[in-house]
């Protein structure tokens, strides 16, 4: 494969014009002073067991939300009058919950609340229905799979003067033992084996287009039609300047061909639900957490994510998926640089699993047998400080 130069990575970008971050950079500063937990390089926050006070135990208390996919969600609602894309991001509010979690061991036992703010005079009862079944509809599939999660019921808050459209969030609790966490140790010498984000799991009913709940803000402006900041209004920010605002070329409605003689509407492809790999990883938890040196949920930052969890040594990313067709419509519409397209999206892969090369076929074997592509898509080599190196069709890229 020939490359293109080098590009390093720079922080001016469309996504930031947004009002958005791929980096976090000021939420991180702004947390720099906290205790770190008892594993502080866990990718998770692990605290004492408040609840047992038990010294051989530990909690996890994690919460998120599906962010401004629910702005889409609300769009495509509104369009068409499809109440079943609600339950989709009551999955992914969970997922980014669950799946984070799982990066650090836990797989299993979670308790989860929900909170909901809505703007009453846009957001009509039978959405919150739809969510709320949609919650519990998801949580029956993954104990049909082994993984136990309760619900504590949550809040739903009209508070319409100070969210635009609706905002789903999940708090979700574990107690785990505190020798079963895994605390990222990436090692010079590791492969990285990625796990698809495309495609259709044995446990999911339809084609999913790969996005999570990370680059929504940036797809959702950069693919879709500007007669819809006229149209609605509630769905973005009034100080955006207007060039960021919805522009692109196609509407919700519009037909898109998939792989397989398949085809959706864009506004399906965009909202997939984030996929959970919670029944892939508590399996390879159960029988080969010791061959295993780290999990790493890729979410936001993209591809960088990896660069908090490690020290002294470059990832090469090497053999990554095929670009999916959503990615390639995000970029098409938009133009965004590849650089920046690999910094803000996981393009095709959202879970890595950093472990000895001899040992990656089990892991490949394991998401395959629920109908996930995985493949290994690059190596950890010896280096001075952090670095993560792209290399890809359109470029070889470097984040540190």
């Amino acid at each position: 494969m020939r490359l293109r130069p080098i590009v390093r990575y720079s922080m001016t970008t469309k996504y930031e014009k947004r009002g958005v971050s791929a980096s976090k950079e000021e939420v991180h500063a702004a947390i720099a002073h906290l205790d770190k937990g008892l594993f502080p390089t866990a990718f998770c926050k692990i605290l004492p067991d408040l609840a047992a006070g038990n010294s051989k135990y530990c909690n996890l208390l994690h919460a998120d939300t599906a962010g401004t996919k629910s702005s889409l969600a609300y769009l495509y609602w509104r369009e068409t009058g499809d109440l079943s894309v609600w339950a989709g991001v009551a999955q992914d509010a969970i997922v980014m919950n669950l799946d984070d979690m799982a990066c650090a061991g836990c797989t299993d036992n979670f308790m989860l609340s929900s909170t909901i703010g809505r703007n009453k005079t846009l957001i009509p009862g039978d959405v919150i229905t739809a969510i709320i079944r949609g919650t519990s509809d998801f949580v029956d599939k993954m104990r049909q799979h082994g993984v136990n999660i309760e619900l504590a019921g949550g809040e739903t808050a009209d508070v319409g003067d100070i969210v635009r459209t609706i905002d789903v969030g999940f708090t979700a609790f574990a107690r785990m033992k505190r020798n079963e966490v895994m605390v990222p140790n990436i090692q010079p010498g590791d492969v990285v084996v990625g796990f698809a984000s495309y495609g259709q799991s044995t446990y999911e009913t339809e084609y999913n287009g790969g996005m999570g709940s990370n680059g929504l803000t940036a797809a959702r402006h950069d693919v879709l039609s500007h007669l819809y900041a006229d149209k609605y209004p509630e769905s973005f920010d009034p100080n955006l300047p207007r060039d960021v605002v919805y522009s692109g070329d196609q509407l919700v409605t519009n037909r898109f061909d998939l792989p397989g003689n398949q085809s959706t509407t864009v506004g399906k492809l965009l909202l997939s639900p984030t996929r959970t790999y919670l029944p892939v990883l508590q399996e390879l938890i159960r029988e080969h957490r010791k061959k295993i040196h780290a999990f790493i949920h890729v979410t936001g930052g993209g591809q960088s994510k990896v660069l908090k969890f490690f020290k002294d040594a470059v990832i090469e990313k090497d053999n990554l998926f095929p670009i999916p067709p959503l990615f390639s419509l995000i970029q098409k519409s938009s133009n965004t640089p590849w650089q920046e397209m690999y910094q803000v999206f996981n393009m095709g892969h959202r879970m890595e699993i950093y472990l000895p090369a001899r040992h990656a076929d089990i892991v490949i074997a394991a998401a395959e047998k629920y109908g996930i592509e995985a493949r290994i898509i690059g190596k950890v080599k010896r280096g001075q400080g952090e670095k993560v190196v792209v290399k890809s069709p359109y470029g070889k890229f470097e984040y540190e």
